[in-house]
């Protein structure tokens, strides 16, 4: 099994509220996966959610842990994913905080 990848994703919401933006923003998070996702299934345990992506046939298994100010992303890539491997944590690094955005259209900023 190849090394899990690790992205710390810095904020200043507290964990409370990173949570509930990624809950209610995980439901696009097939429109960032090329190609398309067939299935995202994810459940939480605390303020961890287990996440499960299957896209190309393949199945991505990541876990979120949010904390008062990262959220910390762990996936480990199917072998025949690994070689993208850079690839995939560059985009999540990019598009990643893009889910903790406030889009209920009544933010303070």
């Amino acid at each position: 099994m190849a090394d899990p990848i690790v992205i710390d994703l810095p904020h200043s919401l507290g964990a409370a509220e990173a949570k509930r933006r990624l809950q209610s923003r995980i439901g696009e998070l097939k429109d960032h996966i090329p190609g398309g996702a067939a299935e995202v299934e994810s459940h939480w345990t605390g303020d961890r959610m287990n996440l499960k992506v299957t896209a190309l046939n393949q199945e991505v298994v990541a876990n979120i842990d949010v904390l008062e100010k990262i959220v910390r992303l762990e996936l480990v890539l199917p072998p025949m994913l690994g070689f993208f491997g850079k690839q995939i944590e560059a985009l999540i690094r990019r598009k990643g905080p893009e889910l903790l955005e406030d889009r209920s259209g009544g933010g303070s900023h």
